[in-house]
Order: C-alpha cells, then structure tokens, then sequence
C-alpha cells in the first residue's frame, strides 16, 4: 500500500542528528525516553519548521524584478514563485512546503500521545513540552490552511475543501481533507488545549522560538482576524497589548527594526522572516514605495536604495539571523484597530492605529496624519489602516495573507528582459491562484486528497 506523500518513512528522511536518540526503532518510533531527549526533540523539529511566511513576499505585490536583479540560480528557483505559474513549472523551482508541515505535525503528535513515558522530568516540564507541542500542531494547520486552501472569509468555510488535519503520529494514516471551518475549529481547540498545558509565561532571549503561554493570545487574535471574528480579534489582541505594549521609537531613530528577536516588540521569534536568498531577490516595488508618505521613519529602516530607481530590503549580512519575527506586539495594534473598525468601535480604531502611527512618524508629521483620521468615516478609516498595515508589515510574510482575505485585487507584474522587452504577468481580480494547488507529487501518491466529500 502507498503511504500518503504527507506522511513520511521517518526511518529514511527525518532523523540524519548525531544524537542517538534520534535514531528510528524498526518499528518506526522514535527514540527519546527523558524530559532532556524530549526537549531536544522538540528543539530539533522547532529547527524544520517551514519559513514559507518569508517566500510569499515574492507572491504578492511587495517585490518587483528583471533579467538584472533575478538571475542565474536565483531566477530557476523562484521565477514561477513571483509570476504565479503552478502549472508546467520549471524543474528546478522551488515551491512552499507541505511534507515539511506534516513532518512537524507527525513529531508534535508523538510527544502528545507519549507523554506519560517522559521520565526524569517534573510534571510542570512534561506540561510544558506537550503545551508547545498542541501550539505547533495548530500553527502548521494554520500555515497549510491559509496556503492550500480558499481564505476563510472569502468562502462558505463549511463546504469548502481546506487540508488533511493529521492529529495522530500514524506514517500508515491515509488522510483526507477536511473542510475550512473544521481545520479552524481544530486550530482554535488545540490553541486552548495548550494554553491548559503550557506553564512558561514567556521564554528569554534565545529561547524565543519556542510558544509560550503569552503567545496564546497573539495566535488566537491572528486566527480570529483570518476568520473575520472581529470580536474575539479586538479582545485577543488586547490582551497582547496590555502584557507587550512597548513599540520601537521610530519617530526618532532607525537603529532598531522591530522585526528583530531582540526588538522590544518581539513576543515569538521562531521564523526568519525573509532568508539570505531571498533578501536577493528584486528590489522593492515602486508602488509599495510610494505608499511611505514624508516622514514615515520605516521606509528608511525596513528599506535601502540600491540604485537610483531601486530600493532593496536592509538587512546587513551580519544580522540575517537575527530578523526572526513570528509575533511582535505592532501586529497586534494593528489588528485592535482594524477589529475596533470593524465594530464600529472608532474610539478604539483611532486610539490603537494612533498609538502605532506616533511610534513611525516624525513627530510634525504624525500630528499632520493623525488629525486628519479623526474626520473618516468607517470606510475612510477601513482603507488608511489597511495602508497602515501594509507599511507596517511590509517585507514580513503578512501581505499575501492579508490579499487573500480582504479584496483579492488583480495583480499584474512586469518583468523586464535583458534585452529590454517586457513580458506582463496578471493574477486577476479573486484568481483561484490566490489559493496554491495541492503538491502534484501528493496527489499522485495519494489520489484522495482531491476527493473532497462537502
């Protein structure tokens, strides 16, 4: 019998450490018997977890390119990425991760049903590492539902097709896909099933990649914005607020970004945001340029002119690793503000999208743009928080997210060869390219995945 492209023969692909405990028994199980082995169990898959977030910046409209900016390797591997072809790729492209999830998923499972045989840890441990283990369960299925399947909001999520939920450490499981609504609902329960677990408010510096109970309702609120759940979106990021409230000071220094681990911003820093390839890649699109109004300090932190007419992404070579940023407190301003909007609660929209704003602006210009919000109406002020938003989280894995499930706009891209011709690539107003098609490789291994029962 197949086994199912998503599960994976750990015993030949997972397992290559030095450590002997995690080597593969005949069976098929892993070898790990204490806390220790555990933790650094754990600790290795927290390592594999996908950093697609990163590479969806080269799907939506944040990044432009040519002939001179995308070239050689970088060209094969990313090209069909950036003008949306999932169809006849180029062998060698590159493409988001699927095994990999499932593969997190398959290790998050067997910790969570082999909890009991954890010895020579204290109960608040074991807790703890079962905790962490439900919270990456749940962001993997967050992750694959929001890039394999229609968005929540621009769907009837109950009858639409999302992605196989793979909730045992089973290789031999033959999954099939669930629907939109009942990955969310699984999202949502093992949030909640964590948060019993989990013991540890907030990890320090250096352990920040590993989920906390503070991170809980930073991950609630980001699922409830994705739902359109406007309600528990405003009281989960307040929550996050009131624990995370520091901002960096843009107003007057650019020294700092807040996508850096060590930002005060930073509540979780498991993803690098954008890789070392990818930093390569393009330059920034004019148009997003254009959005930073005269005194907006993030143009100039996020961003660097490269020529005249290109700018290109900051990132000093030295401090790669360090932008790592799954969840910052700006974030959670942001969805307050729109979630407050939503509501027709404008004191609060006004008051959070302020808050942030004062941070990012000289202090003349901020005046200048936070006065002129006052007088919007709710649709006004729906648009300029989106703006905020896409200055704000520019370059940080959001944008796509955020296309899909507001207004799926058409896209069009130019790519200028070296010769000087042009070639034109158009994502159309809600293309059913907003979704990314099922891996072919797993659906040939497992024919079922498309058989969709609603």
């Amino acid at each position: 019998m197949k086994l199912k492209y998503i599960t994976v023969v750990l015993a030949v692909l997972l397992f290559t450490s030095c450590n002997d405990f995690l080597d593969i028994r005949p069976t098929g199980k892993v070898i790990a018997e204490t806390g220790e082995e555990y933790r650094a169990l754990l600790t290795y898959v927290y390592d594999k977890v996908p950093e697609d977030r990163g590479m969806t910046t080269l799907r939506s409209d944040e990044m432009a390119a040519d002939a001179a900016t995308m070239s050689g390797y970088d060209y094969d591997s990313y090209f069909d990425i950036w003008n949306w072809t999932d169809y006849n790729r180029n062998p060698s492209a590159l493409y988001f991760g699927w095994r990999r999830y499932y593969h997190t998923c398959y290790i998050a499972n067997y910790i969570i049903e082999h909890q009991s045989e954890i010895t020579k840890a204290t109960d608040a441990e074991i807790k703890q590492l079962v905790g962490e283990s439900y919270m990456l369960r749940a962001y993997m299925h967050f992750l694959l539902v929001n890039l394999y399947a229609p968005a929540y909001t621009n769907c009837d999520p109950e009858t639409t097709r999302g992605i196989p939920l793979q909730l045992k450490a089973d290789v031999n499981a033959i999954l099939q896909c669930s629907s939109v609504a009942d990955v969310y609902k699984q999202i949502l329960q093992d949030i909640e099933t964590a948060d019993n677990y989990m013991n540890i408010e907030k990890w320090e510096k250096g352990y920040s990649y590993r989920f906390s109970k503070d991170v809980v309702s930073a991950f609630r609120a980001r699922v409830a914005l994705y739902m359109g759940n406007w309600q528990l979106a405003f009281e989960e990021a307040e929550n996050v607020i009131e624990k995370y409230p520091a901002l960096e000071d843009l107003s007057t220094s650019t020294t700092t970004k807040p996508t850096n681990y060590n930002s005060v911003e930073s509540i979780m820093a498991l993803e690098q945001i954008i890789t070392s390839s990818l930093s390569n890649l393009g330059y920034v699109n004019p148009d997003l340029l254009a959005l930073y109004r005269s005194g907006d300090q993030r143009k100039n932190t996020y961003f660097k002119a490269k020529t005249l007419k290109q700018w290109v992404l900051r990132k000093e070579k030295s401090q790669f690793d360090e932008e790592r940023c799954t969840f910052r407190s700006g974030e959670f301003y942001l969805i307050a503000a729109e979630a407050a909007n939503e509501l027709n609660d404008k004191t609060n929209a006004l008051k959070y999208i302020k808050a942030l704003m004062q941070k990012r602006y000289k202090a003349t210009n901020y005046t200048t743009y936070a006065s002129a919000l006052d007088a919007l109406d709710q649709d006004a002020l729906r648009e300029e928080i989106a703006l905020e938003r896409q200055r704000e989280m520019a370059y940080q894995g959001h944008r796509w997210f955020d296309l899909r499930r507001t207004t799926q706009p058409a896209i069009t891209k130019v790519f200028t060869l070296a010769d000087k011709t042009e070639e034109i690539y158009t994502l159309q107003q809600a293309d059913e390219r907003y979704t990314l098609r099922l891996p072919q490789e797993a659906v040939e291994a497992n024919p079922e995945l498309e058989i969709w029962n609603k």
